[in-house]
This record gives C-alpha cells, structure tokens and sequence, in this order.
C-alpha cells in the first residue's frame, strides 16, 4: 500500500468544513477549525495520557463525544490484580470542554466535584500532568500529585488525517506520541506511585475530528528500554480509510519508522495473550495482559463500550535501514473500543 507522507502545513478541512489533504506526518501540520465544522454534536475530541511505573499505569482521558463528555482516571497495579478509577460525566458536552485545536499548545483544566486535572504545555514539547482529587477509587483515596512528561530530543510523531469510508463529511486527525520520559511523584492513598526517567514512561493520544454513527476501534501502544535504546509503538485500527496513511509506526529513541498494515490476533479468552504481525514482516510481537477493566457508558441513543488491557509487550521491529530491533517486556496497553449513536 501506498501511503502519503504530508510535510507542509496544510489545512484539514475548507471554509464549509469538508475535510481535505489525506495521508500522514511525523509533525502535527494539519490545522483544525472545529468552528467550521456544522455537525456540532458528531464532533469528537479527546486527549489521553498514560504513565507507566514499575509497579503501575495511570491513565488520564478527556473525551467531548457530542451527546457525551467525561474525564475518566484510573490506576492499574502492575504487580497485583488491583485497579481503582473514576468518571465524571457531563451530559451532552457539545464542546463545552473547549480542547485545544492543536497538540502542541495552549493548557486544559478540568475542575468538577472537588476533582482538578490539568495538562500543560511548556517550552520544548514538555508537558506537565497535575491532579488532585480528594475521593479516588472504592475506598474515596487521594489522588495527588504531578509528572513532568519530555521528549526525546528530535522526538517525530504519528499524525494521521483520513477520511471515514462512505461518509463524506467525517474524518479522523490524530496525534500519537508514545516515547515520553516521565518524572514525579503521585500519591494514592498511602502509596507513592514514583516515576523517574529511564523507568517511568507516557504515552500521549490526542485525536479530533467528526466521527461516523458508529465505528469499532483497537489499537496498543507501549514504551521502555531495550538495552540502552528506548523503544516505542503505536499500532491501531478503525473504521477510516487508512489507504494514504496507517495509524502504525515504531519509534527508536523517538525516531518514527513508518509500518503499513498490523494485524490484532485477539484471544477468545480474558488475560490470554495477544499476537501482532505486520504485512511486510515489519513488525511481530505478543501481549501478555496483566489486567483488565471494561468500561460502559450509555444514555439515550448513545453507547460507548470498551475493554482495556494492561501489561507487556516483546517482539521484534524491522527498522527504516534493514536493521531489526528486538525488545523485551515493554510497559503497554492495548484495547477494542465501540461507539454508536
């Protein structure tokens, strides 16, 4: 398959609109105006980060879906079958978040019910995660604290721009930047959760766009130390037509190494693991999942399902110049994710 890499700033959709200029960068140069964009209520934007620890992934998301807006958090043990989490939900968002229109800029605070999260972008392509939250989890624990997030240097991302198949006024604008360094310090109840460089990592997905009435999505991303290289990736799949670019690349101390195709091998059974291969024997691998959680919101003619799974990844990746690199045991997460309305 041929893919088209865009290395110009271009705009990801007309005056009316309309979405426009396909393919895929290592730089988020597409520009997006969601004031342009007439279907309000099928605009859908989100932000998401998640740390990995020795011992625990934390994930922060920020979702405005139209008819559906939440933050969702969640810490996940590494080491036992523990998870705690949370939701708040807001009733037909409608972009009432307001998320920033582009990925590298401008900060979001999220304040509802005593709960304060804030991702900030600083200097350099440094980000900052802050929390506090004072009823976390089953036992109503603290959630506090904050992680700086920097990038390797010259660090390249995944951005995608494609169109949804069959629908000429949807498309899908994504960011993913899987090799974040992370350093800091949450505090969950009586546990300190320490994040220190070289054995803490983030993983960033930022997406926006106008999505279809429905669409059945997996993808997996992971990040760690293979030797005294960092090795990094994100594999995914939707319902968009990735005929000019895929939602697939491997990252090598933050260097992109563009793959095509990726297939999931999921299990029938819960915890089993997971295979990957590429078309072009780019990339092989197995998940061994850890933990599991499912999510489930509905309301009225809205339903958003989806299971996710934490744990470690190894395989064996083919580099831009021939070269293979084979890690072991990353950090990761993987998950299948269905939405209707």
């Amino acid at each position: 398959m041929s893919q088209t890499e865009i290395k110009e700033s271009v705009p990801a959709h007309d005056e009316t609109g309309r979405s426009r200029i396909f393919g895929w960068a290592r730089s988020p140069v597409f520009s997006y105006d969601p004031s342009l964009i007439n279907a309000r209520h099928r605009i859908s934007e989100g932000d998401r980060y998640v740390l990995f620890s020795p011992t625990h992934a934390v994930l922060f998301e920020i979702l405005d879906d139209g008819y559906l807006g939440y933050l969702f958090m969640s810490v996940v043990s590494l080491r036992d079958k523990k998870c705690a989490a949370r939701t708040l939900v807001t009733p037909f968002s409608m972009g009432s978040f307001v998320l920033p229109r582009d990925s590298d800029s401008n900060s979001i605070k999220f304040r509802k019910k005593n709960a304060n999260v804030n991702f900030v972008c600083m200097d350099g392509g440094v980000r900052l995660i802050k929390v506090d939250i004072p009823n976390f989890g089953p036992r109503n624990e603290t959630l506090m604290g904050q992680v700086v997030l920097t990038p390797p240097e010259k660090a390249e991302s995944l951005v995608t721009h494609m169109p949804w198949r069959g629908k000429r006024d949807a498309f899908s604008y994504s960011r993913r930047s899987p090799w974040y360094f992370a350093e800091g310090v949450i505090q969950f109840g009586i546990n300190e959760l320490v994040f220190t460089r070289g054995d803490g990592w983030g993983i960033f997905d930022w997406h926006r766009g106008v999505r279809p009435r429905s669409d059945l999505r997996v993808l997996a991303a992971a990040c760690g130390m293979a030797g005294d290289r960092q090795g990094a990736f994100c594999v995914g799949s939707n319902s968009a037509d990735s005929t000019l670019g895929t939602d697939n690349a491997f990252f090598l101390d933050g260097k992109l190494h563009k793959l095509d195709q990726v297939s999931f091998h999921m299990p029938s059974g819960r915890l089993e693991p997971w295979r990957f291969a590429s078309n072009n024997n780019r990339l092989e691998m197995v998940f061994v999942p850890h933990q599991e959680r499912d999510e489930n919101h509905q309301m009225f003619f809205y339903s958003l399902k989806r299971r996710q799974f934490f744990g470690f990844f190894s395989g064996k990746a083919m580099l831009d110049d021939g070269s293979e690199f084979v890690f072991r045991d990353l950090p990761g997460m993987a998950e299948r994710q269905k939405s209707r309305f």
